[in-house]
């Protein structure tokens, strides 16, 4: 029988594949990643979506190789800051090392019976001479032949874009593959971009880095709304040009702006990344996002059996009292949950006991997502909630997890100062803590957990 975190997984999968079936995707893959031993498993993933119905787009890029190429021959590249001046000597070669990455692709895909086809959808114009030097042979994004790319699309074949682009006369240029990768994604109005990397991104540590930001497994960065990645570029601008990370989020940054819904940076040397990252909520890199990603909203009625099934592994500890569904529509109003991407991952209530005093109850987070901070959003919901309704206290009986709660401001109380009408069950032995709303504001660094911690995981207690 499969396990419950494997069921969740499928459903997941499933929900994320209806959801985005027949929608365009452009995928950048850096030349390095055809290098590693797991190339062969991402192009079974990108054939596998051609096949399920998914619109792929592939911009190799090929730095690397031009690199290669140029030095076999020994010609020498000149840079007019951090662009390659591309000779009229050197364009063939240039050419040459092109198509050879995207070849790279189109043989991966042919392995998995996926037709694809190495195209001139990309009209160039040369970028002229700039503070006089002549630029020759290197180019920029023109136009995009949309109706071309469609009716490829339309015949389940994936369109690869080499890094050349050609002039209405036929004259190539040289085009940095991540501009083109851009200027596709937003002619195709592509609800996702992937940027393919063969680095580990931007981490804190290395980086500068906003504090508050939601970080996973190994201190990646889950998300970034383009806010917040327009800092972190801005933070680290004297490296931002020639760093490729930051070159990635860059480009991230853009696309978000230009009118792609989501843009992911993933390490294409980790197997399994861009399922990963395309039909888990907990992904496998970093995305900048532009649409609302997650929102606390109230409880649904059809939702009652989704929180009761949250909230029993802790029920069954001990944690939390059992409530029944009838318990939950009678007092649904004050229930809220945590959504992402539709799939509900937290839950909690603001029971009024009258007396101006409120209670935090029923909250509980699936442990799969503690990394996403949810049980302290839910209570910082919570609480501003309650501080606009006019409360005067927030109060929470636990057993275990009095620590989370000081961190965040509370403090503890006697039961005697509970309301009166609240029922004290002393058998339960629970602690109450209580926060006065007079003293609570949103900009306050006590409730912030500036370390990345949800100490959800813990095993939130209620009554």
């Amino acid at each position: 029988m499969l396990h419950e975190s494997a069921v969740d997984l499928i459903r997941e999968a499933f929900h994320y594949q209806s959801r985005f079936e027949g929608s365009t995707m452009v995928f950048k893959i850096d030349f390095p990643v055809t290098e590693v031993s797991s190339f062969p498993y991402l192009m079974k993933d990108l054939a596998l979506l051609a096949k399920t119905g998914f619109r792929v787009v592939i911009v190799p890029g090929a730095k690397e190789r031009i690199n290669a190429v140029l030095q076999k021959y020994d010609i020498v590249s000149r840079y007019a800051g951090n662009v390659r001046i591309t000779t009229t000597s050197a364009i063939p070669f240039v050419e040459m090392a092109a198509f050879d990455a995207a070849t790279r692709f189109m043989t991966g895909l042919s392995a998995d019976r996926v037709d694809a086809v190495i195209g001139n959808f990309v009209r160039a114009r040369g970028l002229g001479v700039i503070q006089g030097v002549d630029m020759e042979n290197t180019g920029i994004v023109d136009k995009i032949y949309v109706n071309s790319l469609k009716r490829v699309l339309t015949q389940s074949i994936v369109p690869i874009l080499p890094c050349i682009g050609w002039s209405p006369v036929g004259r190539p240029y040289n085009v940095p593959s991540d501009e083109i990768a851009l200027a596709v994604s937003t002619a195709l109005n592509a609800i996702k971009l992937f940027i393919v990397s063969a680095n580990a991104g931007v981490r804190p540590g290395a980086y500068q880095v906003p504090p508050h930001i939601t970080l996973g497994e190994n201190g990646r960065i889950l998300r970034l709304t383009p806010q917040e990645a327009e800092r972190i570029i801005e933070l680290n601008a004297p490296n931002s040009r020639d760093d490729p990370a930051l070159r990635e989020l860059r480009l991230a940054f853009q696309a978000v702006k230009a009118g792609v819904d989501r843009a992911h940076i993933i390490d294409g040397r980790e197997e399994g990344a861009i399922l990963r990252e395309l039909f888990s909520n907990l992904g496998a890199g970093t995305m900048i996002y532009a649409d609302e990603h997650e929102a606390i909203r109230e409880l649904r009625h059809s939702e009652i059996p989704v929180i009761l099934r949250l909230m029993e592994p802790l029920v069954r500890k001990g944690n939390l009292i059992r409530r029944s569904a009838e318990q939950i529509q009678e007092k649904k109003a004050d229930y809220v949950v945590f959504e992402v991407d539709g799939s509900i991952h937290a839950c909690g209530a603001l029971h009024d006991w009258g007396d101006g005093q409120a209670e935090i109850a029923a909250l509980a987070t699936d442990p799969a997502y503690t990394d996403m901070g949810l049980g302290r959003r839910i209570v910082k919901f919570l609480i501003d909630r309650a501080h606009r309704e006019g409360f005067c206290r927030v109060f929470v009986l636990t057993t275990r997890t009095h620590d989370w709660f000081e961190f965040l401001g509370f403090k503890e109380v006697s039961a005697e100062s509970l309301p009166e009408r609240k029922n004290y069950d002393r058998s339960r032995n629970s602690k109450v803590f209580a926060l006065t709303l007079s003293q609570y504001g949103s900009d306050d660094e006590s409730h912030k957990n500036t370390a990345g911690i949800d100490f959800a995981d813990l095993l939130i207690s209620r009554h």
